[in-house]
């Protein structure tokens, strides 16, 4: 890299969905204005830009599902539409004044770790730049997870991933396959299903839905939302308690699950008239095992009559149809890939080179995708991964964990300048010994064995995503940065 042509920032921030976005605002509320966020989009929203297939919405409610120190009175219902989110956080970037901290339609191609000079280089679609610190805010709903079904190459109607939505496709009066039964595929066949002239609903595992209370705020509430102090935050708190009981049945005593698991009986039996559907759509895995899924409208699209349940597995696709491992086939106008995303496997951890010369890919192939406190890699210095191994939520909003990374990160940084250090890395014994007292707490909880296989396990089959705890306690640990536990260089004079 020429010195002439590369820029240095002091924080490189990758990535402005929930993640990027809170922490450039922290950061200039902070004083720490010296940063750039690079964004691959046209604009903020990351998961919220990019996911506009019909039906999508948050299944967190919504008074918690913003920032802490950005609370939204406006809110149209209970729970919201993605318009919704996406236009809240275009509001949030104007308001507090860093949408000219970003560059828009940058893709970052690579970031590597250079220990001579102490900071990394990244390289982008629009430049090289330098940067003391780097925040990889990249997202866990980032990268489609495509599937690799034989001939599906060869497939001549319209196909596309759930978040990359066509929507120059029109799916009215076409045969339509949803491949997946996931917290999209809820969403959107629901939506859908009305105006096909039949649907394919392609599933590999049945997963538990839940009820959804889902009603219009009406403009009385959103009145005293604005004008009553405190009544949001108390609402806020109330939701927030009421999710964190999940815990219970997930973690702490997962038998106890078997009431919510009577809920979801009794919602099928009620839903679905079909004996035979029925037998299809039950969950052979306890519940949380596998995310939970909410929606008022699901069952009742599959007990149409213009949509049937595959439960065999695909064996290929053809021009025009699929063909299941039973040798049926079935012809098919279009093709929706409701599959999810990488998760434990993001390419995005390719793009990263730490100390030592090995991508965070490599280095996760060989141990397993291991952090500090979901946060921190050993060989990777001065390096911030928001939402990263066992950080996750899959019962409340993500929001909550990410303002508390948040905290860490602006600690570090500011304990870092105060005591004039250039380089902080976190140490091996203390990643490993933090991982090995996580260890027995993830072996406890229903994704370990409660019958099932999910996005939350990695290649290794150990669950590098969810974070096995009360999520305040997650907060409480990463309130401040424990120098302690890293190694640190001095600045050079």
């Amino acid at each position: 890299m020429s010195s002439n042509d590369t820029r240095h920032v002091q924080i490189m921030i990758i990535g402005s969905g929930l993640s990027g976005l809170g922490t450039a605002i922290r950061l200039s509320q902070q004083g720490l204005t010296d940063f750039l966020v690079i964004e691959r989009g046209p604009d903020v929203g990351g998961t919220w830009r990019d996911n506009t297939y019909p039906g999508a919405g948050c299944d967190v409610p919504s008074h918690l599902y913003s920032y802490s120190f950005a609370l939204n009175p406006n809110w149209s219902a209970t729970f919201s539409p993605q318009a919704e989110i996406e236009q809240y956080m275009r509001d949030v970037s104007q308001r507090y004044g860093v949408r000219d901290k970003h560059i828009f339609d940058c893709t970052m191609t690579g970031a590597r770790w250079n220990d001579e000079d102490g900071r990394w280089e990244v390289s982008t679609s629009q430049g090289s730049f330098t940067a003391d610190f780097v925040v990889s805010a990249a997202g866990v709903l980032a990268e489609p997870n495509l599937p690799d079904i034989k001939g599906i190459s060869s497939f001549e109607g319209e196909i596309f991933h759930s978040a990359r939505w066509n929507h120059d496709a029109s799916l009215a009066g076409k045969k339509v396959a949803v491949i997946g039964t996931g917290s999209s595929s809820v969403q959107i066949v629901p939506s859908i299903a009305p105006e096909v002239a039949h649907l394919d609903v392609y599933q590999r595992t049945a997963t538990w839905v839940m009820p959804q209370v889902k009603r219009p705020y009406l403009g009385l509430e959103r009145f005293a939302f604005k004008r009553v102090p405190g009544l949001q935050r108390l609402l806020r708190a109330l939701i927030y308690i009421q999710r964190e009981l999940f815990v219970v049945t997930q973690v702490k005593y997962p038998a106890t699950g078997i009431v919510l698991e009577m809920i979801g009986r009794l919602k099928m039996r009620f839903e679905i008239k079909d004996p035979e559907l029925r037998r299809k759509v039950m969950p052979q895995h306890r519940i949380g095992c596998k995310r939970m899924l909410v929606s008022n409208k699901f069952y009742g699209a599959l007990d149409r009559d213009n949509v049937d349940v595959v439960t065999d597995g695909i064996a290929e696709v053809r021009a025009h149809s699929i063909v299941t491992d039973d040798g049926t086939e079935r012809e098919v106008d279009a093709i929706v890939l409701a599959t999810g995303f990488h998760v434990a496997d993001s390419p995005t951890y390719n793009l990263y080179t730490g100390r030592d010369g090995r991508t965070m890919s490599e280095a996760a192939d060989v141990e397993g995708f291991q952090m500090y406190k979901g946060i921190t890699v050993a060989d990777f210095p001065n390096m911030f991964f928001m939402l990263g191994a066992n950080s996750g939520l899959n019962y409340t909003s993500l929001i909550y964990i990410i303002e508390s990374q948040i905290n860490y990160l602006v600690d570090t940084i500011t304990t870092m300048q105060a005591k004039n250090l250039r380089s902080f890395e976190v140490r091996v014994d203390a990643q490993h010994e933090y991982n090995r007292r996580l260890a027995p707490k993830l072996a406890k909880a229903v994704w370990a064995d409660g019958g099932c296989t999910s996005w939350f396990l990695d290649k290794h089959g150990n669950n590098a995503a969810l974070w096995p705890d009360f999520s305040y306690k997650y907060r409480k640990m990463v309130r401040t940065f424990d120098i302690e536990a890293y190694d640190t260089k001095a600045e050079t004079a």
